[in-house]
């Protein structure tokens, strides 16, 4: 592999890790860069720059990636990419076609399988890289198909298997939904309050940022967030997932007869949108 990267060449390194907990870990991240350093520094190549994504791959527009390809784009005399193997530089066909080496006259090193492909390569070697690539994209499809079967099994155990909504929140060693008892009684008063029928959208929004009812980020809550709540089955103790109603096992904040009641005042200010014609039984549904 040495002989096909010449002395003196301007690369880039990409590395990546597919959680913030694997880069947390230390591991992984330094591990690639010290490889591939290494390399460099056996071979006479000179970094000029590193990119380096702690995130997921299995959906296209990697941050860190998308800026390497604008920076060999802008900078023509950088044509090398020094990657540890084919997984960690892509996982979806996005990127794959993004970096086309036939088009972008680019050369890519995967340090750890020892392979160097660029438009010169033959025609074997890239297929093989390019079913190296579609291994790395069913290993993402059956990753997926598989944590979808769990969150669906955690769901028919009454186990919320998402992102708790506010007033609840997720426990991350017990992966279970808690009540936060910070937000957890601003959000009862706010169905409390809007049972009463004496407040739209907009007004119980007011209040409840007058209480010090704020969102996850510590902005006041949006009016479309106030209005989801507000219909949300989790709150008195079951919760939608996937179009179906499940029976949680988390602790209701509010009870069904009020969340019932919610329904009904919020069924009152719904009203057909007007327009210039009259049509016959327009509103009844």
């Amino acid at each position: 592999m040495n002989s096909l990267v010449k002395e003196g060449t301007r690369a880039v390194i990409y590395s990546r890790v597919s959680t913030r907990e694997q880069a947390e870990q230390g591991y992984s991240i330094e591990s690639q860069l010290k490889l591939l350093h290494e390399f460099a520094k056996e071979n006479r190549i000179d970094i000029v720059k590193e990119f380096i994504d702690v995130e997921s791959a299995k959906t296209a527009g990697r941050t860190q990636y998308t800026e390497m390809s604008r920076f060999l784009k802008q900078n023509t005399t950088v044509k090398t990419i020094l990657c540890e193997k084919t997984d960690r530089l892509y996982r979806n066909f996005y990127d794959y076609v993004a970096l086309d080496i036939d088009q972008s006259g680019l050369t890519i090193v995967l340090v750890k399988m020892n392979a160097v492909l660029n438009r010169e390569s033959r025609s074997h070697e890239k297929l093989v890289h390019g079913l190296k690539v579609l291994l790395a994209k069913n290993y993402i499809d059956n990753l997926k198909e598989e944590t979808s079967k769990g969150m669906l099994e955690k769901a028919e155990q009454g186990e919320f298997p998402h992102r708790a909504p506010l007033g609840y929140k997720n426990n991350i060693e017990t992966h279970t939904v808690e009540v936060d008892p910070i937000q957890a009684p601003l959000v009862r008063r706010m169905f409390e309050l809007y049972a009463t029928g004496t407040y739209s959208i907009d007004t119980l929004r007011e209040k409840m940022a007058d209480e010090g009812l704020r969102s996850r980020g510590g902005r006041k809550v949006h009016r479309s967030e106030i209005a989801a709540i507000l219909v949300n089955p989790m709150y008195h103790g079951s919760f939608r997932w996937r179009k179906r109603l499940f029976k949680g096992i988390h602790e209701p904040l509010i009870s069904k007869d009020l969340f019932d009641e919610v329904q009904r005042v919020l069924k009152r200010f719904v009203k057909p949108r007007r327009t210039k014609l009259d049509f016959p039984f327009r509103g009844l549904l």
